[in-house]
């Protein structure tokens, strides 16, 4: 049977032989699929999963309890814009311990923590349905919900603010990444190929910029920009081409002085097809190492920035803001509050991490 011989096929079969990297990729493929089917997922589909009901914040995981909806409505809504943003929801939620129905309204005791008798309210069943019998209301606007992670401390549900968090995470990794790259990729090409004058004045911008705290040269960028969710893109993007870029620089004054090169140039090819061509596809490897650490750094950096106030805003959910809200809940006896997001953010840390040192392993031309 005739061997591989392609380095790709090779770094390939060697990265399958990795038990943590192919777990890792398994993990992330499953991370990806969870954002992008977040709203299908979570128990409460509603936009940012911002169902509040203030009279069962923070209990713990496994909680049920009987709730009234009170219907409302809206305009039609693109069910491709449900899918992936939710569904605009105007229905008024009500957590109740008991209800009782007469031939006009419906009575319900609301629920209460300390399990003392709550208010007693009156519902005229025209508000639900003005075809609906007394009947038909308990099975259509009364159902029992179990929140499987808890509450957070507005009463929203815990795994439906995990699950669209994903999102943030992952969305702001691929675009820091994405804009570091082709930032990257270009400076360090250009000051590794022409060199002189060049190379001196992007080394220059490269040094300056590397000399400037990361944490506080994206809190300034996000402040000179604005607070939201798009301007921490780019702030993070913006500060992670640097190491990108020297490591291409390096790459590039290396393969730039092989023979292929030196005969690309006598066929007469324009700089830029030998920099896009010759010397880049084969100048890669570290790059897309570095690419799968600098992943994990945008995930850290956005929950801290989220942390600090000045990552994604609310209502929108994002790990590091949930772990905002409900720090002092550490020492307040419901300690996993904090804790959920925190082992999220450092699972999906970690994989990034570990299948960035498989790719590492992989592509290591001296144990071929």
């Amino acid at each position: 049977m005739k061997k591989a011989t392609s380095l790709t096929t090779i770094a390939l079969q060697k990265f399958k032989k990795n038990f943590w990297g192919v777990f890792s990729f398994i993990f992330l493929c499953s991370c990806v699929l969870i954002a992008v089917f977040a709203y299908a997922l979570a128990p409460d589909n509603s936009q940012n999963a911002n169902q509040m009901h203030l009279s069962i914040h923070s209990k713990n995981p496994g909680f049920s309890v009987k709730m009234l909806t009170i219907p409302v409505a809206v305009a039609a809504q693109n069910p491709i814009s449900v899918f992936f943003f939710g569904k605009k929801n105007a229905d008024t939620e009500i957590p109740i311990s008991k209800f009782s129905l007469n031939d006009t309204s419906i009575e319900v005791t609301e629920y209460t923590t300390d399990g003392a008798e709550g208010l007693q309210k009156e519902y005229a069943l025209s508000l639900f349905s003005d075809t609906a019998t007394v009947q038909e209301i308990p099975k259509k606007y009364i159902s029992e919900k179990t929140f499987l992670l808890g509450t957070d401390k507005y009463g929203r549900d815990l795994l439906s603010r995990m699950l669209i968090g994903i999102r943030i995470s992952l969305a702001i990794g691929f675009v820091a990444v994405f804009i570091s790259l082709v930032i990257g990729v270009a400076m360090g090409a250009i000051a590794g190929y022409f060199g002189g004058k060049v190379d001196a004045a992007i080394m220059w911008l490269i040094n300056v910029t590397w000399s400037i705290p990361t944490l506080l040269l994206v809190i300034a960028i996000t402040l000179a920009l604005g607070k939201g969710f798009w301007q921490v893109f780019i702030a993070v993007g913006l500060t992670m081409w640097v190491e990108v870029a020297r490591v291409v620089r390096g790459q590039v004054m290396g393969v730039k002085q092989m023979q292929y090169v030196t005969a690309a140039r006598a066929l007469g090819f324009t700089d830029f097809r030998i920099i896009v061509k010759h010397i880049l596809p084969n100048s890669m490897a570290p790059v897309v190492i570095i690419s799968a650490a600098n992943f994990a750094g945008a995930i850290l950096i956005e929950s801290g920035l989220s942390f600090l106030g000045i990552g994604a805003q609310p209502p929108m959910p994002s790990w590091g803001g949930i772990i905002k809200d409900h720090y002092a809940y550490i020492i307040l006896g419901k300690p996993y509050l904090a804790l959920i997001p925190g082992l999220a953010i450092m699972s999906l840390v970690t994989a990034f991490m570990l299948i960035g040192n498989a790719l590492r392993d992989a592509m290591d031309v001296r144990n071929t």
